[in-house]
């Protein structure tokens, strides 16, 4: 309603102003060519306007005449890009989808139809490297590789190539080159960063790592894990030469993660090592409290070098109470107890894990007990037969393989932090390249976070 109020007072407006204006008293002469005329002055200001739209249309007219020619240009080539667009996204469909030839076919059609787009050209070269046209994608990268808004994109399709082909050598090249031109390519960093850690390059790794760009908080988590992880490889590899340098390493890896046992079982071995068993001790309690891994609790035991059987049972003692809260507990204080022959100790430590579905190291520790104990070699045996079929316990795990140490690469894939303190759920290799039976994994406990490395012996 108001905008029709607004129309009709608008109208009566412009009504009333030509009104007025036809009514304007006096005429006005026009001589033109011999002619003269004395219209009135209203109809001599008609006039003049009805010449302005007549110029107006006019012009326009021959403009429109003049300009048929470029705008039906405009218009095909405006056409010719929709196609090509079209085509191109049509393209990338169906290469993700897996029809990698009618990519190639869609994106030759782009290609036609867009002959400066760069996209189509790349889509092209995808196409043909998922056809395993290995000599045309290689030819179409490296046209891409002059321009500067598409090299990076080239060289991640001469990278995905060179993998394919078995030369790791190329590939690596390539990615140093994208580092060169965008150090933030994440494909480029992950490959060199590889290369680095494969190669035993711990102090290169880590100032990669610590170069990383992290935003978000699982961004900052994950950059926080790789850097303890590698201070641990770092730690690890020194530990036999530079004692102290190892330290460093292990105490800042556990600065970044503090429960990561790897980190803590070097650094407690260097204390004990030294003589600071307290300083030892007051570490692999706290990491114990937090992980309950076996291997922490088997140094606590060792901490200090030259103690007799029964103070390792009383150190024992101090760390795990009766009864032991899970079973990792239960099987430190069995073997520390069986050590100091306190037979009585060692059973009622794994008189709560006996009953349902015991372990294989519970049926072995029994077997041990028994013998032990009575001598009955009979219960022994019994045992020893239960852990054939019994689950296995945790153990340091990657990519099928198991390993009494934890390691800080695969020995299959050489992926970084693939260890994993975990139950193996089917038939694995053991590190040192023999058949490790397949088992059911048993009610899950938890696996402790982090891990680690060899033992001193009692």
């Amino acid at each position: 309603m108001i905008r029709l109020a607004y129309w009709l007072v608008v109208s009566l407006l412009v009504t009333a102003g030509i009104a007025w204006l036809i009514g304007l008293p006096g005429t006005l002469s026009i001589e033109l060519l011999g002619l003269r005329m004395q219209p009135r002055l209203g109809v001599a200001a008609f006039i003049a306007v009805a010449a302005v739209v007549l110029v107006i249309l006019v012009w326009g007219l021959t403009k429109r005449v003049v300009g048929a020619p470029f705008y039906f240009a405009r218009r095909s080539r405006e056409r010719r890009k929709d196609v090509g667009f079209t085509a191109l996204s049509d393209g990338f469909i169906a290469l993700q989808s897996g029809d990698a030839h009618r990519a190639r076919l869609l994106a030759r059609e782009a290609r036609g139809n867009l002959p400066r787009n760069a996209a189509a050209q790349l889509l092209e070269a995808r196409a043909d490297l998922a056809l395993g046209d290995m000599h045309s994608a290689r030819e179409h990268y490296r046209a891409l590789i002059s321009n500067r808004k598409t090299a990076l994109a080239a060289l991640a399709g001469l990278y995905d190539q060179a993998r394919q082909q078995g030369r790791p050598d190329a590939a690596l090249t390539f990615a140093h080159k994208a580092l060169e031109i965008s150090s933030l390519a994440p494909w480029a960093r992950e490959a060199v960063f590889d290369d680095m850690t494969r190669n035993g390059r711990w102090d290169e790794a880590f100032r990669m790592v610590a170069d990383e760009p992290a935003i978000t908080r699982e961004e900052k988590m994950r950059k926080r894990r790789r850097m303890a992880v590698v201070e641990a490889a770092r730690a690890q590899l020194a530990e036999g030469n530079d004692p102290n340098a190892a330290l460093e390493h292990a105490l800042a890896a556990l600065k970044l993660t503090p429960e990561f046992v790897p980190a803590a079982l070097i650094a407690a071995r260097i204390y004990a090592n030294r003589g600071e068993a307290r300083r030892a001790m007051s570490l692999l309690r706290r990491v114990w409290r937090a992980t309950s891994h076996p291997d922490v609790g088997t140094l606590f035991a060792n901490a200090v070098p030259g103690s007799s059987a029964v103070d390792r049972l009383r150190r024992v003692r101090e760390l795990i109470d009766l009864p032991p809260p899970n079973r990792a507990g239960a099987l430190v204080l069995a073997r520390a107890a069986a050590d100091a022959f306190d037979w009585t100790t060692a059973r009622a430590a794994l008189a709560g894990y006996v009953g349902n579905g015991p372990s294989q190291a519970v049926c072995l520790m029994m077997a041990e007990i028994e013998e032990g104990q009575s001598a009955d070699k009979g219960k022994a045996r019994d045992w020893i037969n239960r852990a054939v079929r019994a689950p296995r316990d945790p153990v340091w795990t990657a990519d099928g393989i198991t390993a009494e140490e934890w390691e800080p690469l695969s020995p299959v894939t050489g992926k970084l932090d693939a260890f994993e303190w975990r139950v193996p759920t089917s038939a694995v290799a053991t590190r040192n390249g023999t058949a490790a039976p397949a088992a059911a994994a048993p009610p899950a406990e938890p696996p402790p976070a982090g891990g680690p490395l060899a033992l001193p012996e009692a």
